[in-house]
């Protein structure tokens, strides 16, 4: 089931802004819409929103949490077996590969530009082998 919003949206286009795959639609001012055909369940925009007023898809109400806060992908390199399924899983492409020198010249992932990174999870999820943990960052 994809992501909804409820009638607490003020249409503050926070989610709208955040969605990778333009799921989401509405005019200012007014409650948004996810389009359940094109949601991905990244959860992004219930991240996003201020307002409680994103469901996921369980039906629980998503929080908001700091863009500074969310978690972010953390490689084992020494497990990663440089298969490229963390890459291809991501939906706003914000992980590359290079070649780490402790190793082989296998290609590895890393995480190219964090605050691109939606905290979806979908890379730890599609790593066959355990090699990536989501970590919350801490905020000093």
């Amino acid at each position: 089931m994809p992501y909804t919003t409820n009638s607490d949206c003020r249409g503050c286009t926070a989610c709208l802004k955040v969605c990778p795959v333009n799921a989401i639609s509405g005019k200012a001012k007014n409650q948004h819409i996810i389009d359940a055909a094109t949601c991905i369940e990244c959860g992004a925009c219930g991240r996003t929103c201020r307002f409680n007023a994103v469901i996921d898809e369980i039906g629980t109400v998503c929080t908001f949490k700091d863009k500074a806060l969310r978690e972010k992908p953390k490689f084992d390199l020494n497990e990663c077996c440089g298969c490229r399924q963390c890459e291809i899983a991501c939906p706003v492409s914000c992980i590359d590969l290079k070649i780490q020198l402790k190793k082989d010249g296998t290609l590895y992932p890393y995480l190219k530009n964090k605050k691109d990174c939606i905290s979806c999870g979908f890379c730890y999820e599609s790593c066959p082998i355990s090699a990536i943990e989501m970590e919350e960052l801490i905020k000093l």
